[in-house]
């Protein structure tokens, strides 16, 4: 699930930003989350109902008369209408195809001014889903084939990093937050997916302790028993050895888990998610779901109810 700040909602929608916060404050139909900076932070799904009342309206329906049917029966007149569809960001494939071009034969200049130039004029939310994450999949999948050495697959992915660490820099630390700490773990040194997860939970105004690649299992149980977090994520892109998931499962099962829930995800953990779901972890299949499940953990774990 994708996330949006109001001016990027308004441009969207075709509505302006103080027409979007009178219908905020006024009607409640549409309830953003507040990032740890403070702004509002808009679901692809309340860009589409955003949309859709707009379309009502065009034909005559009042405002009040739509806000009286309540959030989710709007939601499901909404899904009703075979139109009707979230926003998706547009694609880049021209600009991925342009990328991967640049590193053979290896051109910097031309790949970091792209890469660079691109990022910086669209939404982070909207880069890092349209630019930054293809482009790891399609240079893994090079990497993969054969077709660029490893040397080139650790630049761009160098790179990616960047431009991911930039972005979570331009976030306060919010002392509000719910503690959530996000390793990779032992033996595991692809840290993007991590790193992205890392600034989701940023955005949505949680306190992240990012303890980054190759985590000793005992350092992981140590760290929580200092922090005492109220989720831990773990990735795992790499099938670990039997020797690992269980020094792994037995930290989790016997100390972590009495703190806190614990979501692992990467291909890694789908390879042994039998093991892990059997000891109490929540195995995601994909970023997309743990977007999905964070903005559910968020929102039922407002600011209201977080720790101090």
């Amino acid at each position: 699930m994708n996330t949006h700040r109001i001016h990027r909602v308004s441009k969207l929608t075709s509505l302006s930003k103080d027409v979007i916060r009178v219908w905020e404050r006024r009607y409640g139909i549409i309830q953003p989350q507040r990032g740890e900076n403070g702004y509002r932070i808009y679901t692809d799904e309340d860009v589409a109902l955003l949309r859709y009342l707009r379309k009502e309206m065009d034909q005559g329906i009042s405002i009040g008369d739509l806000s009286a049917l309540g959030r989710e029966a709007l939601i499901s007149k909404m899904h009703a209408q075979p139109e009707a569809e979230a926003y998706s960001p547009p694609a880049f494939d021209s600009l991925i195809d342009e990328l991967t071009a640049s590193l053979d034969p290896f051109d910097i200049i031309t790949f970091e001014r792209r890469l660079s130039g691109s990022v910086a004029v669209i939404p982070f939310e909207e880069a890092l889903h349209g630019i930054l994450i293809p482009l790891q999949i399609r240079i893994g999948q090079l990497w993969h084939d054969g077709k660029i050495g490893i040397a080139v697959e650790h630049y761009v992915t160098q790179q990616v990093q960047q431009k991911i660490f930039t972005a979570m820099n331009q976030f306060r630390i919010s002392e509000k937050g719910y503690k959530i700490v996000i390793a990779c773990a032992p033996e595991e040194e692809h840290e993007v997916g991590a790193q992205m997860s890392a600034y989701f939970c940023r955005l949505h105004g949680h306190q992240v302790h990012y303890l980054g690649s190759n985590v000793p299992a005992d350092s992981l149980r140590a760290l929580c028993a200092q922090v005492q977090p109220d989720l831990t994520l773990l990735s795992m892109t790499l099938t670990p050895s039997k020797e690992t998931l269980e020094k792994v499962i037995q930290i989790c099962s016997e100390h972590i888990l009495a703190l806190c829930p614990i979501w692992v995800g990467g291909e890694g953990a789908q390879a042994v998610s039998e093991q892990l779901q059997k000891n109490g972890m929540l195995v995601l299949n994909d970023h997309k779901e743990f977007q999905e499940r964070l903005f559910k953990f968020s929102k039922k774990n407002g600011p209201e109810k977080r720790k101090n």
